[in-house]
């Protein structure tokens, strides 16, 4: 059976402060889309009401690492932002992708996932045809089963007006997502690896500390919580399971690391690339790789 998840359809990192977290990924030479204001369903079947999110996002084809702050507190929150927010801030969504929501939902059903069935999601975008509504559908998981994370299922209906082709080169050469690393409480690390294995229908692979899923176009990876110091020395916890970090697919290792450097950013060597902390990306460690 062909797995209905492919890959990653965009990481999440939320804040309060949209402006600095803006300005912090600006100045690591990502493009950034225009900012968005969010309609959102609160039920499925329900029409997108506007909510108190916006965002920017850094877009690279297939997928893309979304910017979301809260811009108004006074406004309706039917998917729960502010709540999260007031639990930490940071890199705290992974969607997957899908080509069918309705049919990814049925499934995750059906492997003892409770979920929010398909909500449907709109915000304005400015296109060279005009002003146009992206519009998508997404399932989330519910968050009591990931603590680590808001973890759920999206589908473009408008994709070539989020991934529009003049938002796609980066000074800094980033061209995907390669990977999202979580880190699992020991308690749970099990529990944790078994269940993306199934959301996701992929072998388990040990590689050292870190347990490997492959989907099709990127990779989840998981480590324990007593192992996360091998794999991120230093690194801030927030939480006992947290999405820790994502790798950024580049054309050069060399370039990207002497454009986000002379952008005032610290960087150290990991593996064939480098590493941006958390300290300094709002919440989430990036891996630079190339692609």
């Amino acid at each position: 059976m062909t797995p209905d998840i492919q890959g990653i359809h965009h990481t999440g990192i939320l804040t309060r402060d949209l402006h600095g977290l803006e300005a912090a990924y600006a100045s690591f030479e990502f493009t950034l889309s225009p900012r968005s204001r969010h309609l959102l369903g609160r039920l499925p079947g329900q029409a997108p009401v506007p909510g108190c999110t916006a965002n920017r996002c850094v877009l690279f084809g297939g997928s893309y690492i979304e910017l979301l702050g809260i811009v108004d507190e006074t406004a309706p929150d039917p998917w729960g932002t502010k709540a999260m927010a007031d639990e930490y801030e940071g890199f705290r969504l992974l969607n997957l992708d899908t080509e069918d929501a309705e049919a990814a939902d049925r499934r995750l059903a059906e492997a003892g996932l409770r979920t929010s069935g398909v909500l449907e999601l709109e915000r304005g975008v400015d296109t060279e045809e005009g002003p146009r509504t992206v519009r998508a559908r997404a399932v989330h998981i519910d968050p009591r089963a990931t603590p680590e994370g808001r973890v759920g299922v999206a589908q473009h209906l408008t994709r070539r007006y989020v991934h529009q082709p003049g938002r796609l080169r980066h000074a800094n050469g980033a061209c995907g997502l390669g990977a999202v690393l979580m880190v699992a409480a020991d308690a749970v690390f099990d529990e944790v690896v078994d269940r993306y294995s199934r959301i996701v229908q992929a072998p388990v692979r040990h590689e050292g500390p870190v347990v490997a899923l492959e989907m099709s176009t990127a990779r989840l990876e998981v480590v324990r919580a007593s192992h996360a110091g091998d794999v991120l020395p230093g690194e801030p916890v927030p939480a006992s399971s947290y999405l820790a970090a994502m790798t950024v697919l580049v054309h050069d290792i060399d370039t990207a690391r002497k454009v986000v450097e002379d952008g005032g950013t610290a960087t150290r060597a990991a593996g064939d690339g480098f590493f941006v902390s958390a300290r300094h990306a709002y919440g989430t460690g990036l891996f630079f790789h190339r692609a």
